[in-house]
């Protein structure tokens, strides 16, 4: 690599990473600045696992996160399996537009339109409130759908198509070769669109706040709130735990790739050697 592309790398890594680096160094800073470094304390992670409603904000924000990213891998394996079956061109790229269409469209726009269909299904049910804890969640499998099934779907193109027919002939229903063979192939996917399902629905605030009901706070829409007035150190320290969390979370999604990755090699590894020596 030559001296300059060393240099265009190394400024480009500091834009990227120097303001993490500087919320990182500061979450430790025992006063209140951001210019000057005092000395190393931890009075801001006390200060924030003593904030009751911030802590009730990550709480709200965790659950959120969880239920969303468990409903939507489910909801997204299931239909990547029922897209990965249809044979029809039309409709596979019809279904394939579908899908993009909700990570195409501004989140602004999904927000607007989704608060509006939940107050309209309200007001026909006559219900006292139409935004809460389950419309907030509807809307977070919403966007969280498409991802998953970006994930999986790849996986089952990859996958041999005649281990499940084999799976079958042996002796097993279509359901138990389904989670003993189908399901082993496609884990890696699972659990990277798991984690990024999981992600997306921690990091959201505008379709968050356009859905979110009375009494229901995730941690965006409180610091947002907190903008107004103004954000203490505390929210560093908050950033800094997230920080760690969501890398924890992309070393393992790197790390379940890698291992189906080597499962699939030795997998067709083998059934090159199998068919080998069947030829002779």
């Amino acid at each position: 690599m030559k001296p300059v592309s060393k240099i265009y790398t190394a400024l480009i890594l500091i834009f990227l990473f120097a303001p993490i680096a500087i919320l990182l160094v500061f979450s430790f800073n025992s006063a209140k600045s951001l210019s000057v470094f005092s000395h190393f304390s931890l009075y801001w992670y006390r200060e924030l696992f003593r904030d009751s409603e911030t802590l009730g904000a990550v709480r709200n924000t965790l659950v959120l996160a969880v239920s969303a990213a468990l409903i939507s891998t489910v909801m997204g394996t299931a239909a990547a399996v029922g897209m990965d079956k249809l044979r029809s061109r039309y409709l596979r790229a019809v279904m394939d537009s579908v899908t993009n269409i909700p990570m195409i469209n501004p989140d602004i726009i999904t927000g607007i339109s989704l608060m509006l269909m939940f107050v309209f299904v309200g007001r026909i049910f006559g219900a006292a409130t139409s935004l809460s804890f389950w419309t907030m969640l509807i809307a977070h499998v919403t966007f969280c759908l498409p991802y998953v099934i970006l994930q999986v779907l790849p996986k089952l193109q990859q996958m041999d198509r005649s281990l499940p027919e084999a799976a079958m002939d042996l002796g097993c229903t279509p359901l138990r070769a389904f989670y003993k063979v189908v399901i082993p192939e496609i884990l890696p996917g699972v659990i990277t669109g798991l984690i990024m399902a999981f992600t997306l629905s921690l990091d959201d605030f505008v379709i968050s706040y356009f859905t979110a009901g009375n009494g229901f706070q995730t941690l965006p829409i409180r610091i947002y709130n907190m903008t107004k007035k103004t954000v203490t150190p505390k929210m560093y320290a908050l950033a800094t735990i997230i920080f760690f969390v969501i890398l924890a979370l992309l070393l393992i999604s790197n790390l379940s790739d890698s291992d189906g990755a080597e499962t699939i090699k030795q997998a067709k590894q083998k059934r090159s050697k199998t068919k080998e020596v069947l030829s002779t």
